[in-house]
């Protein structure tokens, strides 16, 4: 690996490592969770057994999402959100697209 790839990989894994602290911070807030951020993985289910959230808790995701990340989402997207992974796989996504369209 090359030295400049090597650094776009660690920019890129930094970026997504303060993507994923402040969505978790940006939930934990808005569903007043008694965790910290480091107490959520970023894979564990957020809905049933994981963190215990239920549909109402669902809409406060999406909320959550559009207001921290100023990124719209749909009803047929709250069911791909189902962990600090995706979401942070959704705005990115969401973002590049924005991009691309401005471009």
């Amino acid at each position: 690996m090359t030295d400049i790839t090597r650094l776009n990989a660690e920019r890129v894994a930094e970026k997504r490592a303060a993507l994923m602290l402040r969505i978790k911070a940006s939930l934990i807030e808005r569903l007043s969770l008694q965790l910290e951020p480091d107490e959520i993985a970023e894979d564990t289910t957020l809905f049933g057994t994981g963190l215990g959230l239920d549909s109402v808790d669902a809409l406060e995701v999406a909320l959550s999402i559009e207001s921290e990340f100023e990124i719209p989402v749909g009803d047929e997207d709250i069911n791909g959100i189902r962990s600090i992974n995706l979401i942070a796989d959704y705005i990115t996504g969401k973002q590049n697209g924005m991009r691309d369209a401005d471009a």
